[in-house]
């Protein structure tokens, strides 16, 4: 049932019309505590308990229960659809792996303005706080483009990840074997490609005050800005963040700045440099965010695990994700100090052009959701069980248009 499920969210129509009960024969053959995925889409990366932090580095699981409160968040576009598919198969793999999630949806983004004035109502923020986890698919739109700063949806994503003090974003960007045709670079540059990007989350540009536009009384013009700007505890908690990753992946972890040119990129690479003392097995090297970016698309394969600020990382991991093809195949996971729920959404977009059309690809969401099972919620079997779900589809040839090769159809 479960890999019928997901053979019947990627499409109506395949052109393997007997790819599902082949799947279903291939897995029903394997014991389920002995599956293994043809890709582990968060292969190198251990957990420790989310209960317990240690000097303010992200939490990654919580102590295993037999039930647990999930805020699911879905927002807008595509959301609503590809959050149905989600649930679904969190039920099923719950019901098979024996314990309870208990759902509870909130609006957030263009839906929460449309019903309450604000993108992210005080009740919204209250239910996450008290869940064990949060589930996010997407925001925003066209429709909501020209409010105020203050009142766009993407004022609501910020917001709660303030509220919620998550600090660090964990972006995998992995190379999916079935679908190295959809990537727009050679097969030889991108095959094998396994790259962690830890995204600072609260500082940075997007937060620094002072910012606004106003009128320049001397220059007879209005101006705009915004301040970058970095705390010396907040370079060094997501710095933590990103040497406790490289050590339980390859050991090597490439900081990313503008020191070259910014002040609060000199800051961020002196304590990057003073943390890295803690972790001397771990090998550190710097590069500058431009070179980063022409170096992801050049060599990908160089980096394993990346660490930047908030507004280099937001555009190096929306690059990064694009060497396996497409956005709609990529989950995250926002995380705090392990005193909160963390928040898990796919990288992509609201889609609001394709919303209501039943063409949405669900992959990143759904791996959201096995990433909230592996890190937050400790079910790391059932998580498993949902990416060897997952690949068995791409295994059949079944795809969604953004993932499609030449010789297969949607």
């Amino acid at each position: 049932r479960f890999i019928d499920l997901l053979g019947a969210f990627f499409t109506k129509r395949s052109n393997h019309p007997n790819s599902k009960m082949a799947f279903v024969s291939t897995l029903a053959a394997t014991p389920s505590a002995t599956r293994s995925s043809t890709c582990t889409f968060f292969s190198k990366t251990a957990s420790t308990s989310r209960r317990s932090p240690s000097r303010r580095v992200a939490s990654i699981s919580m102590a295993k229960k037999s039930s647990y409160e999930i805020t699911v968040l879905p927002g807008d576009g595509i959301g609503p659809e590809i959050t149905a598919v989600t649930l679904d198969v969190l039920k099923l793999v719950s019901k098979k792996f024996g314990f309870t999630l208990n759902f509870k949806e909130m609006p957030v983004g263009g839906i929460a303005i449309d019903k309450t004035g604000v993108p992210l109502p005080d009740e919204t923020l209250a239910q996450c706080k008290k869940s064990d986890s949060v589930l996010l698919a997407c925001i925003g739109g066209p429709k909501w483009d020209n409010l105020e700063r203050k009142l766009r949806p993407e004022t609501g994503l910020l917001g709660l990840r303030k509220g919620l003090g998550l600090f660090a974003n964990l972006r995998p960007a992995k190379t999916i074997p079935q679908l190295i045709e959809a990537s727009s670079l050679k097969p030889e540059v991108v095959s094998g490609v396994d790259i962690m990007v830890i995204r600072e989350l609260t500082g940075d540009v997007y937060f620094g005050q002072p910012k606004g536009i106003e009128f320049d009384a001397v220059k007879k013009e209005r101006k705009g800005f915004s301040n970058m700007i970095y705390y010396e505890h907040e370079v060094d908690r997501i710095a933590r963040v990103g040497f406790e990753t490289a050590k339980k992946r390859s050991g090597k972890l490439c900081s990313v700045d503008k020191a070259n040119v910014l002040d609060v990129s000199q800051l961020w690479r002196e304590r990057v440099i003073e943390i890295s003392k803690e972790y001397p097995g771990v090998e550190l090297s710097h590069m500058y965010v431009d070179n980063c970016a022409m170096q992801l698309i050049r060599w990908p394969k160089q980096f394993d695990t990346i660490v930047t600020g908030n507004m280099f990382g937001d555009i190096l991991s929306d690059e990064a994700s694009m060497l396996v093809g497409s956005l709609g195949m990529l989950p995250s996971a926002s995380l705090g100090d392990g005193s909160g729920p963390g928040l898990f959404e796919p990288v992509h977009g609201s889609a609001p052009d394709i919303a209501g059309k039943d063409l949405a690809n669900p992959i990143a969401t759904v791996l959201s959701a096995a990433m909230m099972l592996k890190y937050d919620l400790d079910q790391p079997e059932a998580a498993e069980f949902i990416e060897t779900g997952v690949n068995a589809v791409l295994d059949a040839g079944i795809r969604t248009a953004d993932i499609l090769s030449s010789d297969l159809k949607a």
